[in-house]
């Protein structure tokens, strides 16, 4: 669970690669994840159906599965700076339906330590 004020990996230390141009990673802390589970409000639902008469985008789905994506990407990130990471590579999503109208969000990476390469003189 994610709660305020807590340490957080820096967003831009978190890459879909296996490395970081320019540092060097001096440990490998482990698997880490964030977990968010969502359901669509009965109201949301109602706008939503109405939306996909028109055709488009369904922005309260989108808005819906971008909020989900983001709380599973913190709650990540998180876990990474909890065991001592500053880093965190490999980063995925996966999502999967846990009941009709409730879905699973998982985002998870590598956890590392990285420093940056030194300096040729």
């Amino acid at each position: 669970m994610l709660q305020e004020g807590m340490p957080l990996v820096d967003p831009r230390f978190t890459t879909t690669t296996f490395t970081f141009e320019g540092y060097d990673i001096v440990a490998y802390l482990g698997v880490v994840r964030g977990i968010t589970v969502r359901s669509r409000s009965v109201a949301g639902s109602f706008a939503a159906g109405i939306q996909t008469l028109v055709g488009g985008n369904i922005t309260l789905f989108t808005e819906l599965c971008e909020k989900a994506r983001e709380e599973a990407f913190d709650i990540m990130r998180a876990h990474a700076a909890q065991i001592g990471a500053n880093a965190v590579l490999a980063v995925r999503y996966d999502a999967n339906e846990v009941t009709q109208g409730v879905t699973e969000v998982l985002a998870y990476g590598t956890a590392v330590v990285i420093q940056a390469k030194p300096v040729a003189q």
